[in-house]
């Protein structure tokens, strides 16, 4: 499976409506870090085989999820499951962390 992308319009039901939990990769196309996490971000959703999610929002496009989940420093990783946050980080982590978290 590959990446989402999560949107405003989208979240309700991609999100928090999902039965399996979501990483949700919040980037921005000028982020130097975000693009070292990208292709581990694209593993990861490769195999996931269905038991989990992967979006991503670009925080340049949908500000107000960004403000929703407090993002203040690029990349952040954030698990949500059963429409609850169970698990966050920022920066760049490897594949084997970021797989931890979810």
């Amino acid at each position: 499976m590959s990446e989402l992308t999560i949107t405003k319009e989208n979240f309700e039901a991609e999100v928090m409506q999902s039965k399996v939990p979501v990483l949700i990769d919040f980037w921005a196309s000028w982020c130097g870090p975000c693009r070292m996490l990208s292709p581990i971000i694209s593993e990861i959703a490769e195999e996931s085989e269905g038991k989990f999610k992967v979006g991503k929002v670009n925080v340049d496009e949908q500000e107000e999820l960004a403000a929703q989940f407090r993002v203040s420093s690029i990349p952040t990783l954030v698990v949500v499951k059963d429409g609850k946050v169970t698990n966050s980080s920022v920066g760049v982590r490897p594949k084997a962390q970021i797989l931890a978290m979810i």
